[in-house]
């Protein structure tokens, strides 16, 4: 196959809504989340990495006289603020690589840089459920506290059981849904920085034609894997947007959030289903525990089965910061030519753009 490389929360009543569903989103995500295998969870504090989705922290640059001080949370929304807003503003990601924003909880210097923020960008959708109360405190203040994803029309959402009344938040692994994101931050963006309107909407619009070329890439990619191995068997399930837009059948270890134990049946059901259909490859994930993933590759050892893993792969949390993976683009590149050649499919080995690097570490 030939490629071709090629509204906020600021009224006392709205941040009050905030505040009143806090309860709810620490039952759905959990309150005493574990942390295997050296995966970081909790704060950002501590862990050397924070802030590391940009350089230096809110008021902490010496050109800012004139610029948006903006605070983000994971990596995927850090990245499309930062293309947008250009010069326009300082960013500072809050959750940076290898940081699971399903179990981050906001340390005290992480709400200093929110409350010290002009705009707080984040996911949405519950994925940052530990942070809730932090968002209603910054909106007390009135604040611009701002979920990219609220533009996005709810019947394209998916909404698994396990998680009734509740909607998927990894909706970055769907290339063309999650830039419609881009829209909404350069609309807010504009709201806040009238007189750069027009490089805000420039900027978004030059970025969403990339994006669609990148979906185009992964549709074509993903198509040529044989069908019938055509199963990403992952950590947890936040690769269904992925398997909804791409064509790939999806089965997880772990839920939608990584505060949910796998059950030993969970286990050898997984095993069992890849056993039967044969599945050569099975992936980790930069910010989930490999511990279910062994567990997986020893059962179907012992059912005469060998399966090797693909590749590492970006779910919740970007590549390191400076690198193409670092980025949106880069980390879509990477999971999708990973998972095509772990599969028998055809994609070039420096992916779409031609910049990955050929050894990934496990």
């Amino acid at each position: 196959m030939q490629w071709n490389i090629p509204r906020p929360f600021t009224s006392t009543s709205r941040a009050t809504g905030l505040s009143g569903i806090a309860l709810a989103l620490g039952l759905i995500c959990g309150c005493s989340g574990s942390n295997d295998a050296g995966v970081p969870n909790g704060s950002s504090e501590g862990t050397g990495i924070a802030g590391s989705a940009s350089e230096g922290g809110v008021g902490d640059h010496s050109d800012s006289v004139g610029k948006l001080n903006i605070v983000t949370t994971i990596a995927m929304v850090t990245d499309i603020v930062r293309v947008v807003a250009a010069d326009r503003a300082n960013v500072d990601g809050l959750i940076g690589e290898g940081i699971d924003p399903h179990l981050f909880t906001a340390g005290r210097n992480d709400v200093q840089k929110l409350l010290a923020a002009d705009v707080v960008f984040y996911c949405g959708l519950m994925l940052e459920g530990r942070m809730a109360d932090d968002f209603a405190r910054v909106g007390r203040k009135g604040k611009p506290v701002f979920p990219v994803t609220e533009g996005i029309d709810r019947e394209k959402l998916r909404e698994p059981p396990e998680f009734e009344g509740h909607w998927d938040p990894h909706v970055w692994m769907d290339v063309a849904l999650w830039s419609e994101c881009v829209d909404s931050v350069a609309k807010e963006l504009s709201i806040q920085d009238e007189s750069s309107a027009a490089d805000f909407r420039t900027r978004a619009d030059d970025y969403r034609k990339q994006l669609s070329e990148l979906d185009t890439y992964i549709r074509e990619a993903v198509s040529t894997i044989p069908q019938e191995q055509r199963y990403l068997i992952t950590a947890h399930d936040a690769f269904g947007y992925f398997a909804s837009a791409y064509g790939i059948e999806v089965k997880a270890i772990q839920g939608i959030s990584t505060d949910s134990q796998a059950a030993i049946s969970d286990i050898n059901s997984l095993v069992d289903f890849i056993v039967e259909n044969k599945v050569p490859a099975i992936f980790v994930e930069s910010s989930v525990s490999k511990k279910n993933i062994e567990a997986v590759i020893e059962g179907c050892g012992q059912r005469g089965w060998e399966l090797r893993i693909g590749a590492e792969l970006f779910s919740d949390a970007m590549g390191p910061p400076g690198t193409y993976e670092g980025t949106y683009i880069g980390m879509m590149d990477h999971n999708s030519t990973k998972i095509t050649r772990a599969l028998g499919g055809e994609a070039p080995e420096h992916g779409w753009q031609g910049k990955l690097a050929v050894s990934v570490k496990h």
